[in-house]
């Protein structure tokens, strides 16, 4: 089969519990920039997880699964259950040795910090105040090696929106796991601080941000110069923040590069790497 008579699946899984934002429409983006640019055909299906408790089954060929609202932490419910028990589906299937059509799994921000929950392998809590904006990331030595980062400078720069962080890596079950942390928090001599995980790889397959890597440099330049959202970021976090956050908006060396490489690398490994399999949905 020609790679371009090739139809590759994606499902999105909504995590945004039915609240307004920018994330969905930056993934689609990507996804259709990233169809059109590789010349393959691809479709992508939606599914809400935390209002309908959708889940999708394993006949995608890549997953990403979004940010969202509130406490990562469990509460018992319904969708929750049905979340957890995909996540480790989707490892019992990769470690199947004879499904040869891995599926391979993005997490982004609230996902990631369920993930490292669920998974036991970092501690998951709440910031003392919510960290917001466009920051410096620093690779491990593992993510000077992982081919997801290896097109980002080292420090890279990223969109940072939440209010719950993961430290306290568990180092025993990431070794159990075979899970590698790709890069951490900006570098703060002044703060005693422990500095966030921002980036694991938990296995060959999926892999997982604390930031926001689909963020859509220019959409989001868009988005903050409206006077009253210039308002509400100034109100709550500053001028300088917000002047900051506007410069690295425009620089092609900051946000630009992180969106245009980071979901196109997981997109165009996990493609490639099932490129011979004979499941992929004709």
């Amino acid at each position: 089969m020609n790679r371009e008579n090739k139809h590759y699946r994606i499902a999105i899984l909504d995590m945004y519990n039915g609240f307004e934002n920018e994330g969905m429409r930056c993934i689609k983006k990507i996804i259709n920039a990233f169809s059109e640019n590789e010349g393959v055909n691809i479709s992508y299906e939606v599914f809400d997880v935390r209002l309908r408790l959708e889940i999708p089954s394993m006949e995608f060929d890549a997953y990403i699964s979004t940010g969202g609202p509130g406490n990562p932490a469990p509460a018992g419910e319904p969708w929750e259950r049905k979340y957890f028990k995909f996540l480790d589906g989707i490892f019992q299937y990769n470690g199947n040795r004879h499904n040869k059509h891995k599926k391979h799994l993005f997490l982004i921000c609230h996902s990631f910090q369920m993930a490292c929950i669920h998974w036991q392998l970092a501690k998951v809590s709440k910031r003392r105040k919510t960290s917001f904006g466009t920051f410096p990331v620093h690779k491990t030595s593992f993510g000077r090696k992982d081919t997801l980062l290896s097109d980002l400078q080292d420090p890279f720069w990223i969109v940072d929106s939440r209010d719950f962080q993961v430290t306290q890596p568990n180092q025993l079950a990431l070794d159990l796991n075979k899970s590698k942390i790709l890069c951490l928090e900006k570098i703060r001599p002044h703060v005693q601080l422990e500095r966030a995980v921002m980036a694991i790889r938990f296995s060959n397959e999926i892999v997982g941000t604390q930031f926001h890597p689909e963020a859509d440099a220019e959409g989001m330049l868009r988005y903050f110069l409206r006077e009253e959202k210039k308002a509400a970021i100034v109100a709550n976090h500053g001028e300088q923040k917000y002047n900051d956050m506007i410069e690295h908006l425009n620089d092609p060396d900051k946000i630009l590069l992180t969106e245009s490489v980071m979901i196109p690398t997981f997109l165009r490994n996990a493609l490639l790497k099932n490129r011979s399999t004979d499941t992929v949905i004709a």
